[in-house]
């Protein structure tokens, strides 16, 4: 390298780069100017790479690339929606021609007279809330809400908390959720037969008569009297006297009549004449009526037979001083203390058999339905609460019991807090349901009674189809009803969103 070379290579080294004079590791031309050198790949003489920055995109243009995926994916959202359309048309066709326009044309008709041709307005509302058998239906449906619901809920409640303790409780499931299986209007025959007013059909009353009797007197001859030529007569209160007192050594004698042979003892003999007795007073009483015609009254005759069970009371100075009960064949016997006393047969002996409760009257019937509902669906209410108990956390309830909670204090401050989001669903799917109770009503309640067993579901059915149809009137309690149902669904919609969102945190 020559002089000259070398001095003008280190004054190009030494010299300090100026902005814009001479890229990294570029050199000075002879003619002053700036040679920038070799760059990226090419430069290898001091070891220094460099890299050319890429060319600014140019800004508010897309690329081309970027262009055709959105356009992609625009395309895949558009054939999405589609698709979705499509599945969902039948069902939104379905809706609309079952739930939109019939409730549309309800609202309509309810602002229309009986005939359809003239607008009566808000008129038919107002009949709702003053014709007395719609009052009566609202008041009903308010006691089906508050009663059924809980009742049923309450009875799963502990049907799902006992069964998880015994070990057929499988079974015992099985059974209670059987009523399900039946329809509303087999349940509401069978219930309109265990509601029999007669004993000897209606299992209701067959039980509660017996209970009755057990604790309560019966009545031996219900409506038996005596005739006129008898000797005895009305002694006020049902009861029936001798006209003469007894004495002592005489035979005292009480016929009746009005005792059907079917309501004669079963083990009842012929009637008999007592033999005098030396210090007492006997007596005969006996059904004086002869099949087939004949007998003399007043007389015991041979076809007779004895009122087994009559119970007599010997009463003087208005005191009872004695007591007997005639015998298969008629005859009783009183002590000494009865001479001069008069006999008297007590109202007991007559008063109309007990027959029991009358479940389909007007008083009961609503109650007496609520019961036959609760019999079906108490099993709904158990099969779902069973589900949720399964889920429980177990180490919570053993962690309670370690600490010494007793039973009861587990299920009131554990068990049902942590199963109220299941008790909530059944409540309000039972609140929904007898809002629209109609079978139950309309088979179990008889025609004497059922205005007022009357619910709104009945009424509707009443009012649009009966003998007297007022279709605008229907359609304002169709109205009615839709009306409180909303409510219950929108608390229920609310729930399980809120539970979807505590599913997803």
């Amino acid at each position: 390298m020559t002089g000259t070379e070398a001095h003008a290579s280190g004054e190009g080294r030494e010299a300090a780069p100026g902005a814009g004079d001479e890229g990294p590791g570029g050199t000075r031309r002879p003619d002053g100017t700036a040679n920038p050198g070799p760059t990226g790949s090419d430069a290898a003489g001091d070891g220094l790479r460099t890299e050319r920055p890429a060319p600014p995109a140019r800004s508010g243009t897309p690329s081309r690339r970027g262009t055709r995926s959105g356009n992609r994916s625009r395309g895949r959202g558009n054939r999405t929606t589609l698709t979705a359309a499509a599945f969902l048309l039948p069902a939104l066709v379905l809706l609309g021609a079952l739930v939109v326009y019939p409730i549309g044309y309800s609202v309509q008709r309810s602002l229309f007279d009986r005939s359809g041709d003239s607008f009566a307005g808000l008129d038919n509302y107002v009949t709702l809330f003053t014709d007395e058998s719609i009052r009566t239906a609202v008041r009903n449906n308010l006691i089906w809400v508050v009663v059924a619901p809980t009742v049923a809920t309450a009875l799963g409640l502990v049907f799902a908390v006992l069964t998880e303790r015994v070990r057929w409780g499988t079974a015992f499931k099985l059974v209670v959720f059987m009523p399900m299986a039946i329809s509303m209007l087999a349940a509401g025959i069978i219930f309109r037969l265990v509601y029999e007013q007669d004993p000897d059909r209606g299992v209701a009353n067959a039980v509660w008569v017996g209970v009755h009797d057990t604790f309560a007197e019966a009545s031996v001859f219900p409506r038996a009297r005596p005739l006129p030529v008898h000797p005895l007569e009305a002694a006020g209160g049902g009861a029936y006297v001798t006209k003469s007192p007894v004495r002592t050594g005489e035979i005292a004698r009480l016929p009746l009549v009005g005792v059907a042979p079917a309501q004669m003892p079963e083990d009842a003999r012929p009637a008999r004449t007592p033999a005098p007795a030396g210090d007492g007073v006997t007596g005969v009483a006996w059904l004086d009526f002869t099949r087939g015609g004949g007998g003399k009254p007043n007389a015991v005759d041979p076809q007779e037979r004895g009122l087994k069970g009559l119970r007599i009371e010997a009463v003087k100075d208005g005191r009872v001083v004695a007591r007997a009960t005639a015998g298969a064949d008629g005859t009783f016997t009183l002590p000494a203390a009865a001479d001069g006393a008069v006999l008297r047969l007590p109202a007991s002996n007559f008063r109309a058999q007990y027959d029991g409760v009358e479940w389909l009257g007007p008083s009961l019937v609503t109650p007496a339905i609520i019961g036959s509902y609760v019999w079906m669906w108490a099993g709904f209410a158990m099969v779902l609460i069973a589900a949720g108990l399964a889920g429980l956390p177990r180490e919570l309830l053993e962690a309670a019991r370690v600490d010494g909670a007793n039973e009861w204090q587990v299920f009131r401050r554990i068990t049902v807090p942590l199963l109220a989001p299941v008790l909530g669903v059944v409540l309000v799917t039972l609140m929904i349901n007898v809002l629209k109770v109609f079978d139950l009503v309309f088979i179990i309640a008889p025609g004497s009674a059922q205005d007022d067993a009357n619910v709104l579901a009945l009424q509707l059915y009443r009012s649009s189809f009966g003998t007297d149809a007022d279709l605008g009137v229907g359609s304002a309690i169709a109205v009615l009803l839709l009306l409180l149902v909303l409510p219950v669904m929108a608390v229920n919609i609310r729930r399980v969103r809120r539970t979807r969102r505590e599913t997803r945190r």
